[in-house]
């Protein structure tokens, strides 16, 4: 079973431009500096040789994880109104000593500093198909924390 990726048109678009970055551009680089590094002699002692092909194993890896988030992408709208928590939705929520908000959005996407949690966290899983007044118990690495939904934006 595959898991379903979800992003924003603005996050859809970085990955884009990411991926065209690392296949046009990284790619040819990284491939210079390879055969810079294999004129430098006995591949098994050189040192360069050795980082150029781990930068291009790495940018291959990232090429590929792009590839992969893109074939099973959904795009959903920040701040569309629902009665329910989902992804893109903006939710309120008030325990732990006061009321804070947070915005559900992708792993992908996903920044605690900027108060944008993944939909697979604990949080947002815990907020997940949640109504305003409802009570939410979320397991945490710090233990369980009770929040009560507020808002739904």
């Amino acid at each position: 079973m595959t898991d379903q990726n979800f992003l924003t048109k603005e996050g859809l678009e970085k990955l884009k431009n990411e991926l065209d970055e690392l296949r046009t551009v990284k790619r040819k680089e990284i491939a210079e500096r390879v055969q810079q590094a294999k004129e430098f002699g006995d591949l098994s002692e050189n040192a360069e040789y050795s980082e150029a092909k781990n930068e291009q194993s790495f940018i291959e890896g990232r090429i590929l994880e792009i590839e992969n988030i893109l074939k099973n992408v959904t795009i959903f709208k920040e701040g569309t109104k629902s009665d329910t928590v989902r992804v893109g939705s903006t939710v309120t929520v008030s325990g732990n000593g006061g009321k804070k908000s947070y915005t559900i959005v992708g792993s992908n996407e996903a920044n605690p500093a900027e108060s944008r949690i993944s939909n697979q966290s604990p949080l947002g899983q815990g907020f997940l198909n949640k109504r305003v007044g409802d009570a939410v118990e979320v397991t945490t690495p710090k233990g369980k924390i009770n929040y009560s939904i507020e808002n739904i934006s």
